[in-house]
Order: structure tokens, then C-alpha cells, then sequence
């Protein structure tokens, strides 16, 4: 009988020559696929580059859109008004969260009691769903303050808040009742199993799964919350960044503040998305892998 011959545990696994050669291959495939998608958008771009610049209108339309000078006297002033959009969009976030997570909950219930609070979540968001965003803002910012009711407030920056917080609330209503129905029932009875109360299970056990499920697409209506705050300048007296670009357009005679404001709310939305895809793509990996998501 032979002797077994021990194993060094701590000995670095060594791959095959096979192994080797497939990782140097996948690898000099991806440098491949990396370097024929830069060199094709460099090119794309400067296409697009070279056609846009030899239009006739070019000209005028630099002069009039993207104007140095009026782009370096009007940025400043438009961005310390993106700060009234930046905390615009904070609190509307909030309430819109908070609301939706109410509609959800009530358009999830099962109790017969409930039935009516059911049909107004049902409402509620077939009519802030289905309703144009500019129509809001018109009804709410203008129609509530000729009401003329002293208990009120008159602002139409309080009002055109109050219309994107409704729209809102009832995209990420949908967005999260649609979470709660993709958790398996047999999760809210083993809660209830357990002993926990119904809003007990609800909190600690199905909210929690259900967020999680459609956290990227909660995190997309973030992405598209911070551009639309920009409308509430439509019906608003707050100075933000569009209605800043509004008044040095009117002086200036220039439509380049707005391509200010536009940069300004595309820089806080692109980090924001990248964030999205990232947060997706990263679920997704470890949902293929058999983790727990």
C-alpha cells in the first residue's frame, strides 16, 4: 500500500496552457471590439461635426445659439439659479416617494373595507398618469390661485411643485405596487407565520424586496424628475435656471442662456444615469450568478 502523497493547500492553482491561451484570446477580443467601437464614434462624430459646420446656416446659427460672449456674461447667474431647481426637485423627490408609497400600499390591499380607497388609487393615477405634465401645471400653478381662496397659497412655485409631486407620486406608485405584486406570496405568510402583524410583514418583509426589485426603475423617474423641474418656470415667480435664461434671453436677444441652462441639467442627469445603468447592470450579474438580488 502506498503512501498518499500530501497536498499544499496554500499552492496557487496553475492553469493549463489551453486555459491560458482562451483568457489571452477573449481578452485580445475585447481590445479588438474597444478599439473598433472608439475609432467608429470618433469618426461618426466628426461626420456629424463636418456636416453641421458647412450647413449654410451655420453661422447664424452659432451666432445666435452658441455665443461665447453671451454664454460667459449669462452662466454664472443661471447657474446660482440652478439651485432653486436643485431644491425644488430634493422635495418634490420626498413627497412624490412618500405619496406613491402610499397609492401602492392602498392599491394593494385585499380588505373588502378598503374597496373605496382602492377606486381613488385607481383614479388617482389614471388622471395624473394619463394627464400631459404642462396640463397640470397649467390647472394647478394658474386655475387653484384664481380660486381666490385665502386659505391657500397664491405662489405658483408652491402649485406647479404640487402638479409634478401628483404625476409623480403616480408613475412610482405603479413602479412600486408593481414591486409588491412581484413578490411571492408565500413570503407574506411566512411573516405572518412568524407572527408578524400585516403592516409588519409589509415593512419589514415585502417593502424591502419590492424596492429592491425596481430600484432601477425608480432611480429612472429620479432621472427624468430633474429635468422636468425645469417646467415649473412655465407657471412659476421663483427665479430657476430656465426662467433666469427666460430673462437674459429677453435682454441679450440670444438663445445661448438656454443651451447655459440645458448643459446644467444635463450634467446632473447624465452621473445619474450612468449611476442607473450601472446599479442595472450590476443586478443583473448577480441575478445570472444565482445570488440572492
Amino acid at each position: 500500500m502506498t503512501d498518499a502523497v500530501p497536498v499544499d493547500r496554500d499552492e496557487p492553482h496553475v492553469l493549463s496552457e489551453t486555459e491560458l491561451w482562451r483568457r489571452r484570446y477573449r481578452q485580445r477580443q475585447r481590445n479588438r471590439s474597444t478599439t473598433i467601437a472608439s475609432i467608429s464614434t470618433v469618426l461618426f462624430a466628426a461626420v456629424v461635426f463636418l456636416a453641421v459646420t458647412h450647413t449654410p446656416g451655420w453661422p447664424a446659427f452659432r451666432e445666435t445659439f452658441l455665443n461665447g460672449e453671451v454664454f460667459r456674461k449669462t452662466f454664472p447667474g443661471i447657474a446660482r439659479a440652478f439651485l432653486v431647481d436643485l431644491k425644488l426637485m430634493a422635495i418634490i423627490a420626498i413627497f412624490a416617494l412618500v405619496t406613491g408609497l402610499v397609492i401602492a400600499t392602498i392599491r394593494t390591499s385585499t380588505g373588502a373595507v378598503l374597496t373605496p380607497l382602492r377606486l381613488f388609487g385607481t383614479v388617482y393615477v389614471d388622471f395624473f398618469r394619463g394627464c400631459p405634465l404642462i396640463i397640470l401645471l397649467y390647472l394647478f400653478g394658474l386655475g387653484v390661485p384664481s380660486l381666490q381662496l385665502s386659505a391657500l397659497p397664491k405662489s405658483g412655485t408652491f402649485w406647479g411643485a404640487v402638479a409634478i409631486t401628483f404625476a409623480y407620486s403616480a408613475y412610482v406608485g405603479e413602479v412600486l405596487r408593481a414591486g409588491i405584486q412581484s413578490v411571492h406570496p408565500s413570503q407574506r405568510a411566512a411573516a405572518r407565520s412568524l407572527g408578524l402583524t400585516h403592516r409588519q410583514a409589509l415593512r419589514i418583509v415585502v417593502l424591502p424586496q419590492a424596492v429592491r426589485a425596481v430600484l432601477p426603475a425608480l432611480l429612472n423617474d429620479f432621472v427624468s424628475l430633474q429635468k422636468d423641474v425645469g417646467l415649473i418656470a412655465i407657471v412659476g415667480g421663483t427665479t430657476d435656471a430656465v426662467q433666469q435664461a427666460t430673462i437674459d434671453n429677453s435682454l441679450t436677444f440670444n438663445f445661448t442662456p438656454f443651451i447655459g441652462a440645458a448643459l446644467l441639467f444635463i450634467a446632473l442627469a447624465v452621473p445619474s444615469a450612468r449611476f442607473v445603468d450601472a446599479y442595472a447592470a450590476r443586478a443583473n450579474n448577480r441575478q445570472r450568478a444565482g445570488a440572492l438580488v
